[in-house]
């Protein structure tokens, strides 16, 4: 006699488990469900429920389950499929060190990435003073009025700040200004917003956008091709036509740069990737994005402020929320659920760990990589395109593609989009002996630098690659929450103190449902911080992420499936 509890070798493999572990009901508890209903089965309670004519007719074709363990090591094969090269491409993204406090208490932690999108405060005190931290490393970096917590992308940012300038500009143009020498994703994708929004564009020099009748501008200080230029007179100028100027900036150069309100700017904007984020092939990374306090109704982003509970104590909560979607619907300027929050919480904290005097140490060592670079490739008679420079130098070399070559051979990545020209743009992981390599990659082996010579020159004669006028002198970060935690052990405790203020799935199922209710399932946040998808940079050639292009296919093709569309975008 058969005995029918003996299971076979793919029973015991458990290929469920996921499912088991993840969606609340069990096998008694369902029949005990279905018994209630009168119905012999889910399939029965589906037939009853959902009309014959749109359920489907087949399964769906993403193959079979697969255990944890099994996806993981799926994931890890492809993984290994991606080349981690050295990444100078720049571009608005950059090899970062995110600080292992951070990694491991942050972004590998539930308490942090598990909790429910603040509409509560009283349940959010924890994430609200993080992202009131970041308020504040916004407002002091870019000196201006008002900051908000956080957008999408630099990108996106840049498309929300035309989007302000026309709901606030005085001017009757319809006309849009974009730099050329802004990003080319953020040019793309504010051109793209245009259309949408049925305003013309019209992209070109700097200096030439005051011979347009333009009811907004969009410039980027530092330029992509890392020159870094006065545009004071130029914004006045604008600003006097009653066009609202944007500038998109990098945080970092902050540090050593004059603030762009210092400068006039309307709108201030920008990535914060490079505090302690990983490339991740593009992302996500948070957004800042500040501007006049005049502007404040039509700005985009949750903004967090300061006020009481019914006990006199101070609180914090989300401030003028009528500009959101889930108040305001389809009029709203701002959405609250694409605020990429871990990730501005991430900069956050790393902004806190390094303080004000390491954030500007850090900031000096880039820029001082950047002024040997190109110090040696002015002694060996190489033209350097940009005046000035933070942390990217572009130049031109007679023999371009056998430089593209060599680097490739050595496992490095140049920006090498524009035709007749190369840059290189440095970052907080390079070392000296990165600064050599990139000298043989494009001088040849036998150029006869010294790193340390070039070095010790800079020391002695001094650097002169920021212009006098824009060199930072005032103070930044002087608030006492950026001057206090930076032993391990203090910034532990800080992330533990505004941890538990906060209700997240490591405390209670969350009882509100929305578009923000995502299961973040341990398996599926292992390989976020894999460096093999983490070290990407998003514009490496193609054969550097065949991992990345392997998943996003299959993926595609299941969403495809599943939704019947012919095509779908990622």
């Amino acid at each position: 006699m058969t005995n029918t509890a003996v299971k076979t070798l793919s029973q015991l493999a458990n290929h469920d488990e996921f499912i088991q572990r993840h969606i609340g009901p069990d096998a008694a508890e369902t029949a005990a469900m279905l018994s209630e209903l009168g119905v012999d089965s889910v399939e029965a309670l589906i037939a009853q429920t959902v009309p014959a004519d749109i359920r489907l007719k087949t399964p769906l074709a993403t193959g079979p389950a697969m255990t944890e363990a099994d996806a993981l090591a799926k994931l890890k094969q492809a993984a290994s499929k991606n080349k981690m090269f050295k990444s100078y491409i720049g571009m608005g993204y950059h090899p970062t060190l995110t600080p292992n406090v951070i990694l491991r208490n942050v972004l590998e932690n539930p308490g942090w990435y598990t909790a429910y999108t603040p509409y509560q405060p009283e349940i959010a005190q924890g994430r609200l003073e993080s992202l009131l931290n970041f308020q504040q490393l916004t407002l002091d970096l870019t000196g201006m009025e008002l900051a908000s917590a956080s957008l999408l992308d630099e990108a996106t940012a840049a498309a929300e700040a035309m989007a302000l300038a026309k709901r606030v500009t005085k001017s009757k143009s319809n006309l849009y200004f974009i730099s050329d020498d802004v990003h080319p994703q953020t040019i793309d994708v504010v051109k793209t917003r245009a259309e949408m929004f049925g305003f013309d564009v019209v992209v070109g020099k700097a200096a030439d956008a005051v011979n347009q009748d333009v009811f907004g501008a969009l410039i980027q200080y530092p330029a992509t091709n890392g020159d870094v230029r006065n545009d004071s007179e130029l914004i006045a100028q604008l600003q006097a036509k009653k066009a609202i100027v944007a500038v998109a900036t990098d945080p970092m150069a902050l540090m050593l740069l004059k603030a762009p309100g210092q400068l006039g700017a309307d709108v201030v904007l920008g990535s914060a990737q490079r505090f302690g984020v990983p490339m991740a092939y593009g992302g996500p990374h948070a957004a800042f994005f500040a501007t006049r306090d005049a502007y404040k109704r039509s700005m985009p982003g949750r903004i967090i402020g300061v006020s009481k509970d019914r006990r006199g104590n101070q609180a914090l909560r989300m401030a003028m929320q009528t500009r959101e979607q889930h108040i305001r619907r389809e009029k709203a300027n701002s959405n609250i659920c694409t605020a990429q929050v871990l990730l501005a919480n991430m900069a956050s904290f790393y902004a806190v760990y390094h303080g004000p005097q390491g954030l500007k140490n850090i900031a000096q060592r880039i820029h001082r990589s950047t002024d040997i670079f190109a110090a040696g490739l002015t002694a060996k008679g190489v033209s350097i395109v940009n005046a000035h420079w933070f942390d990217t130098i572009t130049f031109k070399v007679a023999d371009r593609a056998a430089v593209i070559s060599r680097a490739l051979a050595a496992g490095v990545n140049l920006r090498t989009d524009v035709a007749d020209s190369l840059a290189v743009s440095f970052n907080e992981a390079t070392s000296s002996s990165d600064i050599a390599e990139l000298f043989d990659i494009v001088l040849g082996a036998n150029h006869g630098l010294s790193v340390d010579q070039l070095d010790n020159s800079i020391v002695t004669q001094g650097s002169k690659s920021i212009p006098a006028d824009l060199v930072r002198n005032d103070s930044v970060l002087g608030h006492p929450v950026f001057n206090q935690y930076h032993s391990e052990t203090e910034m532990l405790r800080y992330i533990k103190k505004l941890e538990n203020k906060d209700l997240s799935l490591n405390h209670s199922m969350i009882s509100l449902g929305s578009c923000t209710m995502k299961l973040n399932a341990t398996a599926e946040m292992i390989p976020v911080t894999w460096p093999e998808f983490g070290s990407l940079h998003p514009f490496v050639p193609r054969d550097q992420a065949e991992g990345y292009y392997e998943m996003i296919s299959e993926l595609g093709n299941w969403l495809v499936n599943i939704t019947g569309y012919d095509n779908i975008s990622m």
